[in-house]
């Protein structure tokens, strides 16, 4: 994934959208936008930076991870497998992005139980309370799409609903393996970097900056 700093206007139209599909619980947001307000009045600006799973490479939570619910698929996804995790939150201290968050099972109206909407949602995705969640690049998604000839990040029906969401177009979604892909090409002509490269984690979330915008590329407004 490409995000376009440039381009993101922190509307949160990528957390909306990542809750309504994953119907993630109470206190629990698999996408976060960071926000920071810097300089200072009458010229004080904010700067945005949108927050998924960074799905790295060398990936710290799965290395700390003691019952192996944490994997790596062959497409380079890093997902959990709730039938193994203890909820010992090791994967939580280990993510330099805090991507992780931790399901304690509450319900968004306790007094009344869960609602309609959290009964629907449990039906088709699987969340099970006490362990460690976070986002999965909508994988079901990418799935079910590719299973019917599909391809993620060109049909919206096989791309991960935050991309999908976004107005201002400032998410691009593709096979990074690719060098052909629209998304590489992006990486490589613009200079895309991923966050906090000196951690040594390998992100396949690139940023462009606000100077390096693909605003006169080929997105258009």
């Amino acid at each position: 994934m490409v995000i376009d700093l440039f381009r993101c206007v922190a509307c949160q139209s990528c957390t909306v959208a990542c809750k309504a599909e994953n119907y993630t619980s109470a206190g629990v947001s698999w996408h976060r936008v960071m926000q920071q307000e810097y300089g200072t009045y009458p010229t004080a600006r904010r700067s945005f930076v949108p927050m998924p799973c960074m799905h790295c490479d060398n990936t710290p939570c799965l290395k700390v991870c003691p019952t192996g619910a944490t994997y790596k698929r062959n497409d380079g996804i890093v997902l959990v497998d709730y039938s193994k995790c203890i909820g010992c939150k090791y994967c939580m201290q280990a993510c330099p992005y805090g991507a992780r968050q931790f399901n304690d099972g509450d319900a968004y109206f306790p007094e009344i139980g869960l609602t309609a909407f959290e009964k629907f949602g449990g039906t088709l995705v699987e969340h099970v309370p006490g362990t460690a969640e976070k986002c999965t690049f909508c994988a079901h998604r990418i799935d079910e799409g590719v299973k019917n000839g599909l391809k993620p990040g060109v049909d919206p029906e096989a791309t991960p609903a935050c991309v999908n969401a976004c107005p201002t177009n400032a998410r691009i979604f593709g096979d990074l393996d690719d060098s052909n892909s629209r998304i590489s090409r992006i990486v490589k002509d613009y200079h895309a970097e991923p966050l906090r490269p000196e951690f040594g984690t390998r992100p396949s979330v690139y940023y462009l900056p606000p100077s390096r915008s693909v605003i006169k590329g080929e997105l258009k407004w």
